[in-house]
């Protein structure tokens, strides 16, 4: 006849021969793209100081295996900073700066956060990142955070009063 399946020659089923409310069941869609898999989440109570204007590691920082080279990579991560400011009233913009690095390779500066009480030379802020990278490895993967101090010995901190840094990592298949 003019319909059925003898018509349809094994693997040659395109867009159109397909009802647009066809029913497909997930199972019979190959491919994991899109899917999360595999999460990698840290955490640090541990309080950090810098009066540098180097940067350096703040301890928090976690190692991820891709099972593909085309999957991504989606950081998510938060980070308390306290920063003091020496000099008591200054209008200085003094702050702690904070970047993602991925192995030895530089991703995104997260900001420049000026955390300045003008009453007690104190300030805190928690800024959080989220950030989808594409390294291109199956290999294991270090992604990390590293801050300094944008003003020689005006000191900054993380995890103040034991507060609490994430730093959360996913592999999304490409």
């Amino acid at each position: 006849g003019s319909t059925g399946v003898n018509k349809i020659t094994d693997g040659t089923i395109v867009n159109a021969d397909i009802n647009a409310s066809a029913a497909i069941a997930g199972t019979k869609i190959n491919g994991s793209f899109g899917k999360v898999l595999q999460v990698v989440n840290v955490f640090t109570t541990t309080e950090t100081t810098s009066s540098s204007t180097t940067y350096a590691d703040i301890g928090l920082g976690a190692t991820i295996t891709p099972s593909s080279t085309s999957s991504k990579i989606l950081v998510i991560t938060s980070i308390p900073i306290r920063k003091r400011i020496q000099t008591s009233g200054s209008s200085n913009d003094g702050g702690a700066h904070l970047k993602l690095v991925r192995g030895s390779t530089d991703l995104k500066v997260i900001g420049q956060y000026i955390a300045w009480d003008n009453q007690n030379n104190w300030g805190q802020e928690t800024p959080s990142m989220t950030w989808l990278d594409s390294p291109s490895t199956t290999s294991a993967t270090v992604y990390k955070i590293q801050m300094h101090s944008s003003i020689a010995s005006n000191y900054a901190y993380t995890c103040h009063d034991s507060s609490v840094a994430t730093l959360l990592l996913m592999e999304i298949a490409g």
